[in-house]
């Protein structure tokens, strides 16, 4: 004897499933987590921060209006 089956929910299950399949593509092509965000730009930050500290005042050319 055979299952009886709701081909309602076989028609969502088959949706989400599909939905699903879809999603991890795309992650898989575009997205990034949001903790591998946040590490990238704490990275950026620390980067940025270090070649600011590394800056020698008064290099450079000097402001057109006159003094410094």
């Amino acid at each position: 004897m055979t299952e009886i089956i709701n081909l309602r929910q076989a028609r969502k299950q088959r949706a989400r499933a599909e939905e699903r399949s879809e999603a991890t593509a795309r992650a898989a092509k575009f997205g990034r987590s949001k903790a591998e965000k946040a590490l990238e730009d704490a990275q950026a930050g620390k980067a940025r921060a270090a070649l600011d500290g590394h800056k020698i005042e008064g290099q450079g050319r000097e402001p057109e209006g006159g003094e410094v």
